[in-house]
């Protein structure tokens, strides 16, 4: 059992938060979420408080989810006489006979899943751009700070900030948590799944100062994918796509770091993978080939599946790769997508042609401060011969490493330009 109440409760916080936070709004409503929110930083004080001298629950996801349902409680009580509640349980929470029942049922697993999923269609309301529609959701359902958001969208802390208050002011005056229906479904599944998407990336390519790889993110952002893909009103093929991506690729976490140390794909020891992770992957992607319209997501995940079904890297087929990013580009072109596609070519043609494709890419100044285009670079030079433009494409590398195991990683391929 683990002996640091502050780690345990981040962890636990990365699990519960968004299910607290769903109920909490199911009993308060949206324009009470400063209320909401209070609670939940209630009960996370209190577990702190308690488990520094008790120490660490055997079970503390069901200790936190006890006490936010005691702190909804006394809240509750405290202020159903001075404010309005959620119109659909004001009549249940205004009596005391069935104050507590209620409470209880609206925290049970079943409502729980249902409240999550009404949570996430609440954060994609029509009158706020997506950008801030995928803040609210990392913010509300997966537990993000402001610091950790502002370094996910490349913007300052007040920025963030003032964005998160503008969303909250646009949910509050929307008055309910809305019902996931077929038409709240279709206008609002690609923030949901733009969120998701971001929620992995952050875990798996964070910008996190201390981390290069957040498990624990990761795997909050598989779990509200399930919750998607097991619900009939969500479970799209889009929808099964993102969590065949998702699961094929965080399969390979065991691999990527080993003894602390961020190891290539190449390199990586594949069995050392999650083939629990692998089955959910591919069970996934058949899933999502029900439709008769292929999106990104599809294209992502089928490209995560070349890589993780490779016996090894020298046997992936990586000419097929990149006829998949050729498709990936035209559904969703970028720069990171464009640089991808440049790999796998060199990959599969040698690092001439990498270099060539490089050259090509549209809006190649966007990466100027990303890492991973300095580090290629300079991996297709020591590939092609040319140690000194490989130096000095991995000290350019080095200078914009985001954290620790990432400037370990690019010291070392420095070194073997040498």
């Amino acid at each position: 059992m683990a002996t640091d109440p502050e780690a345990i409760v981040e962890r636990v916080v990365r699990r519960e938060s968004g299910r607290m936070t769903s109920a909490l709004t199911r009993l308060f409503g949206l324009h009470n979420l400063p209320l909401v929110e209070d609670v939940v930083n209630d009960a996370l004080c209190r577990a702190l408080e308690v488990w520094k001298y008790r120490g660490v629950p055997e079970n503390p996801s069901a200790w936190l989810m006890a006490a936010a349902k005691n702190r909804a409680v006394d809240a509750l009580r405290r202020e159903r006489t001075a404010r309005r509640l959620e119109p659909e349980l004001e009549a249940q929470l205004s009596s005391e006979w069935t104050l507590v029942p209620t409470v209880e049922e609206v925290f049970g697993d079943e409502a729980l899943r249902d409240e999550q999923l009404r949570m996430m269609f609440a954060c994609c309301h029509a009158r706020l751009p997506e950008e801030a529609q995928v803040a609210l959701m990392l913010h509300l359902l997966g537990g993000f700070g402001v610091r950790e958001l502002a370094a996910a969208f490349l913007v300052s802390e007040a920025a963030m900030e003032k964005r998160l208050q503008r969303g909250k002011a646009v949910l509050a005056a929307s008055g309910r948590l809305p019902e996931v229906t077929a038409e709240r479904v279709a206008e609002g599944i690609g923030a949901v799944h733009g969120a998701l998407y971001l929620l992995f990336n952050e875990g798996y390519h964070g910008s996190h100062a201390e981390e290069t790889v957040r498990a624990e993110l990761c795997a909050e952002a598989i779990h509200l994918a399930t919750l998607l893909a097991e619900s009939p009103s969500t479970a799209s093929p889009g929808t099964h796509a993102l969590l065949a991506l998702m699961c094929l690729t965080a399969a390979r976490l065991p691999g990527r770091v080993a003894g602390g140390e961020l190891v290539s794909l190449a390199a990586q020891d594949r069995s050392t993978w999650d083939r629990e992770l692998v089955r959910r992957g591919v069970a996934a992607l058949e899933a999502s080939a029900s439709g008769d319209r292929l999106t990104a997501l599809h294209v992502e995940a089928a490209i995560a599946w070349e890589h993780t079904s490779a016996p090894s890297h020298e046997a992936t087929d990586f000419a097929r790769i990149a006829e998949l990013y050729d498709v990936l580009v035209r559904l969703r072109p970028s720069p990171v997508v464009a640089l991808s596609r440049a790999i796998a070519i060199g990959e599969a043609e040698g690092p001439e042609r990498a270099l060539e494709e490089m050259a090509r890419i549209e809006g190649l100044e966007r990466l100027g401060e990303y890492p991973f285009y300095a580090a290629a670079l300079a991996e297709q030079h020591l590939r092609a011969g040319r140690r000194a433009e490989a130096r000095e494409g991995f000290r350019r590398a080095l200078s914009l490493a985001r954290n620790p195991a990432e400037a370990r990683f690019l010291e070392g391929r420095l070194a073997a330009c040498a």
